[in-house]
């Protein structure tokens, strides 16, 4: 089986979210090769063939150019299946190769599992499992839901070319909203899931956080039933965080809130079901009712 991974390049840096697609590779049990456009001095760590084409004059991103690198490297390789990153350039460009291929596309797979790949369904809130019927397809894989993976330091490098005279033009980035809490700064978050219950809690966690030093985060359903901003939100439509400290509050643990806070340094859970998926990345399983265990420990901290 080969795999022909689809790396990302954006603002001059190799993102570090491409290794994520050497450990799906791995995990798959796939031969590989990689395509980026890039800059030739921002190579990923990994010893097999690169097929690289010239940012510079291919841009970070066009879509009928890259659709024609991408095709020109499946051409080279006839890999099995040609996977991008679930981000904003793999739902634009996979769709585009899949239809040129004429092949099968899935999207957003959160993990391989005996019989297909496992996604999710119901707005995270089930898994199902899905197989292509065909020998080739074009895959996306979820941010955070495979490792990062590194397997060499020198690629064996052929370089592509391609024209294009499409009618997009890619033009530049846009700054996201400015958030009135950045997160992704933070060293110590608390976090609020459904599990604490109503809006009315919310301060239990915020002065759990406040004892820590540290702010208050969210998983995707309070953000939705208004209890908090969303600016406080934690996962793949929130923020990216990797603090020192996160401490999940009543959260169960979608696969798009672990994508979000699965690098932290240190997690703990508190949860009463002992066994809430969140479990499987804390390295500290409280089973616990939130709102008697956290505010104990919050008395507790600030009376040290």
């Amino acid at each position: 089986m080969k795999t022909l991974l689809i790396g990302e390049y954006r603002e001059g840096k190799l993102l570090e979210s491409t290794y994520e697609l050497l450990g799906f590779a791995s995990q798959l049990g796939a031969e590989t090769a990689f395509l980026l456009v890039a800059n030739e001095f921002q190579l990923p760590a990994y010893d097999g063939m690169l097929y690289l084409a010239d940012v510079d004059i291919c841009g970070e991103y066009n879509p009928d150019l890259h659709k024609k690198l991408v095709l020109d490297a499946v051409k080279r390789e006839n890999p099995d299946y040609i996977v991008f990153l679930h981000s904003s350039y793999g739902w634009d460009l996979a769709p585009r190769v899949a239809a040129s291929l004429k092949v099968a596309q899935i999207s957003e797979i959160i993990a391989i599992v005996p019989g297909g790949f496992e996604v999710g369904s119901c707005n995270a809130k089930m898994r199902r499992t899905v197989k292509p019927n065909g020998t080739k397809a074009v895959l996306t894989i979820q941010a955070g839901a495979f490792p990062s993976e590194r397997t060499g330091t020198s690629p064996k490098v052929q370089k592509l070319t391609a024209e294009s005279t499409g009618a997009l033009e890619f033009l530049g980035y846009e700054a996201a909203e400015k958030k009135d809490v950045d997160l992704g700064k933070a060293e110590v978050i608390v976090s609020a899931g459904r599990g604490i219950g109503k809006k009315d809690n919310v301060p239990v966690i915020a002065a759990l956080a406040k004892a820590l030093g540290g702010e208050v985060g969210a998983s995707r359903p309070v953000v939705d039933a208004g209890w908090v901003e969303h600016s406080h939100q934690v996962g793949t439509t929130g923020q990216t965080v990797s603090p020192k400290l996160y401490v999940a509050c009543g959260i169960s643990g979608a696969i798009q809130h672990l994508a979000g806070m699965k690098k932290s340094d240190f997690i703990i859970a508190i949860n009463k079901d002992k066994d809430a998926p969140i479990g499987e990345v804390a390295d500290v399983l409280v089973v616990a009712d939130v709102l008697q265990f956290v505010p104990a420990l919050t008395q507790k901290l600030q009376n040290v």
